[in-house]
């Protein structure tokens, strides 16, 4: 049996002195939205052959050479979740600002040009309310940390449990180690000082729980800033470069709750943060073959996303017992870290055509490996002083970007997109873009693994979304050197919620013996459908 169908597999690497960050937690960054102009999103983002529109900026910058005039644009919209409940620290529908930009054109030749753009855009948001609720037969959150505790060692996924000098409960590498394990995650920290074991004898034990509840409001987004060049050659070959920046602010607040089998529950509040910045390059060409043909062919390639991130959280469980003989606690613990990260290379193909000046025609590939995302350390640095600067270095973390790639898998997008001119001043749009999953089969979140990702985790739940679906509609209008566009988009996506990772017929020490025990989680379907509305102003000059 593969190991990422396993809870706790024995670790195939030595622990790090410093890890990184958790698969799933990472999985969040990875990605875009559709978003940008209101032309490029109502043509279902089917424009990097086409190009003349300055969402192409990020993804095929040969684009930016089509433009014969100078041009600016602003964007902005509603974003609405159609499921959902609205929650104190979320809302269903939000306002969003979405894009600026503009391309300086010069003329170098007859039929050259050398175009210069830039442009912002919100490559990503958060804003999403996740609820779900089910039964549990049994099984717990603070059971898992139970188990890990019983397993007594890190290399098998847990860790051995002992008091600190402050009378703390801490969880260690193994019995004769001073080390802190790195599968003592903070969650596991409040459940061994406030319920595993009792407050009055001691005894080591865990709450069975009939049911659970968790109500999620993620916030913020990543930021796109574009910096590109492109040149156009007799009308024939157009080349293009982009240095992107991006800005990240994420925010996730969440409430899960179990209710006991017999009576009492459990509360966790946790609040995490990631910020941080990244860079990328991007490169591309389009080519029109046949000079007395508008037909377009374009490719791509983008660099992966070089992040430095901190992420931080407070966390808080308020534990109401079963029994009255034991007192509820309300225990808080906090943290932060910084680390790295790098997205995988992606790879793009596309096609274009234009029939007089009435109808415009796009298709668009696009190939991403997610299971290549890369968690990396900062684990030094060094001081530079002829210029005075500081350099962090970093190292790969090997136990958790193993794990990545048992999670996460190769991601296709399909573009298609069509434009419609009834008059010459009115354009009507509409589009298809589909996105593979990310998420391989019966996979989940292993908080087994020796990392800073499980030590710092301080949630157990994860999702696995299924492939995303969007269909769009959009028209144009053009008055003088002013455009206005206006764009619909639906975007229909599935997951799979699970509030912990499974157990299954897993032995552990009890005494001179060995007992077996299972923790399984009962997922439920979830899902994330969104609507946005978008608006595109525009000015030729």
């Amino acid at each position: 049996m593969k190991s990422k169908y396993i809870f706790f597999a024995v670790s195939l690497f030595a622990a790090l002195s410093a890890n990184a960050q958790e698969t799933y937690e990472n999985a969040k960054l990875a990605g875009e939205d559709l978003n940008g102009t209101a032309r490029y999103v109502g043509m279902g983002g089917a424009m990097e052959a086409l190009g003349a529109d300055i969402s192409t900026i990020g993804t095929n910058p040969a684009g930016i050479g089509l433009f014969r005039h100078s041009n600016v644009s602003i964007s902005g919209g509603l974003l609405m979740q159609s499921d959902g409940k609205d929650f104190s620290n979320g809302k269903k529908t939000n306002l969003s600002f979405d894009q600026i930009g503009g391309v300086y054109s010069t003329r170098s030749g007859q039929k050259s040009f050398i175009n210069f753009g830039f442009n912002y855009h919100k490559g990503k948001n958060f804003d999403y309310i996740l609820n779900a609720a089910n039964s549990l037969d049994g099984s717990s959150q603070n059971k898992q940390s139970y188990i890990k505790g019983m397993l007594a060692n890190e290399n098998s996924g847990g860790f051995f449990v002992d008091k600190n000098k402050y009378g703390e409960n801490i969880g260690y590498v193994n019995s004769t180690s001073e080390n802190v394990a790195y599968t003592w995650s903070q969650i596991d920290y409040l459940y061994w000082n406030n319920l595993i074991p009792d407050k009055n004898t001691g005894r080591l034990n865990y709450e069975s729980a009939s049911g659970y509840n968790l109500a999620r409001a993620n916030t913020g987004y990543i930021g796109n800033y574009d910096f590109a060049v492109s040149g156009n050659f007799n009308d024939r070959v157009y080349l293009g470069l982009t240095f992107g920046m991006k800005d990240v602010n994420y925010k996730g607040y969440s409430e899960y709750r179990e209710n006991f089998s017999n009576a009492g529950g459990v509360l966790v509040r946790d609040e995490r943060k990631i910020t941080g910045s990244g860079f990328d390059i991007t490169a591309g060409v389009i080519v029109r073959p046949v000079a007395e043909s508008p037909f377009r062919i374009g490719a791509y390639v983008k660099s992966p996303t070089w992040y430095d991130l901190t992420t931080s959280n407070n966390t808080r469980l308020v534990y109401s017992p079963s029994t009255t003989s034991v007192r509820s606690t309300d225990s808080s613990i906090s943290n932060s870290y910084d680390f790295k990260m790098w997205t995988p290379w992606k790879f793009g193909f596309s096609l274009g055509h234009t029939v007089g000046n009435y109808l415009a025609l796009g298709a668009t590939y696009e190939y991403e490996n997610f299971s290549n995302i890369n968690s990396r350390v900062n684990d030094g640095g060094y001081y530079d002083y002829y210029y005075g600067q500081y350099y962090e270095s970093s190292t790969a973390d090997k136990n958790m970007n193993a794990h990545t790639k048992e999670v996460l898998k190769g991601v296709s997008t399909l573009k298609l997109g069509v434009e419609y001119k009834p008059v010459s001043n009115v354009a009507l749009r509409m589009g298809y873009n589909y996105v593979s999953a990310m998420y391989d089969k019966d996979v989940q979140k292993d908080p087994g693994i020796a990392s800073f990702g499980t030590a710092y985790a301080s949630a157990t739940d994860y999702t696995n979304w299924s492939a995303i679906n969007r269909f769009t509609l959009g028209v144009g209008y053009q008055v003088k050197n002013f455009n206005i566009d206006l764009a619909y988009q639906y975007s229909a996506q599935n997951g799979s919620f699970a509030p912990f990772s499974n157990i299954r017929n897993i032995s552990i020490p009890s005494g001179t013996t060995t007992v077996t025990e299972s923790n399984v989680a009962t997922t439920t379907d979830v899902k994330n459908n969104r609507s946005q509305l978008l608006l595109t102003v525009g000015y030729r000059f």
